[in-house]
């Protein structure tokens, strides 16, 4: 991918640290001076062995956490002053999660598990459920629209779960590890299916993942080696 403007970057983290204390005398930084610029239509892997701070990085990303030191910006907005309450419908509205496991609510269909952000963000119930309805089409299990999480496959919650996080639109798509715990052939079927999403919407995205070869299919790659970002 090109290099894009500053106009055209929907995340920016500059400098950001973060350190988490283990004990009275024990300090861990797990992020020390990180800086990322991900822009519209770009997806970009993330990868870093387990507890090198990839999620805390994501939580970050997503305001979800705070760091000790440096800014996040959202569409150029610098949240790192902002209040509660602006950070809560930033993230509502603005960004999208995926993680490892679904966490579909397992008493809604999967219909209902994608329209339920949706109302929550204001949206009307017959749009909402549009949406989900075309979300659920893109992915290719429509079908099951009806099928709560327990009759699903893992690969269909998954695909759920993806179907969730796109549900507001978001400018940005955080994901952890989103096809870790599905096997290969499902894994890469899933992924497809995510990718397309992501291409048909032009949003930014960071992906994590332990898999080269996913990482491979996505605009490039960066890697958390002792808490500083490079190129992968």
């Amino acid at each position: 991918m090109n290099d894009t403007t500053p106009r055209d970057a929907v995340l920016e983290l500059s400098g950001i640290a973060k350190t988490y204390n283990k004990g009275k005398q024990s300090e861990v930084r797990v992020l020390d001076g990180v800086s990322l610029r991900v822009a519209a239509g770009e997806v970009v892997a993330l990868v870093a062995p387990s507890g090198a701070g990839k999620s805390t990085l994501l939580h970050i990303a997503g305001l979800l956490d705070t760091p000790d030191a440096g800014t996040v910006r959202i569409g150029g907005e610098d949240m790192s002053s902002r209040s509660d309450r602006r950070r809560t419908l930033t993230r509502r509205s603005e960004v999208g999660f995926i993680y490892q496991f679904h966490h579909l609510l397992p008493e809604f269909s999967a219909l209902e598990n994608i329209v339920l952000p949706q109302l929550a963000n204001g949206v009307p119930r017959r749009d909402a459920q549009a949406r989900a309805e075309d979300l659920l089409t893109r992915v290719g299990i429509a079908p099951r629209a009806s099928h709560r999480p327990a009759a699903l496959s893992g690969g269909e919650q998954q695909r759920v779960a993806f179907c969730r996080a796109l549900a507001n639109a978001p400018k940005l798509l955080l994901a952890d590890e989103p096809t870790g715990n599905l096997d290969p052939a499902t894994s890469d079927q899933v992924f497809a299916a995510l990718m397309e999403l992501v291409r048909d919407t032009g949003l930014a995205a960071v992906i994590a993942t332990h898999n080269p070869e996913l990482a491979a299919r996505m605009d490039r790659t960066v890697r958390l080696d002792n808490g500083r970002l490079v190129a992968g």
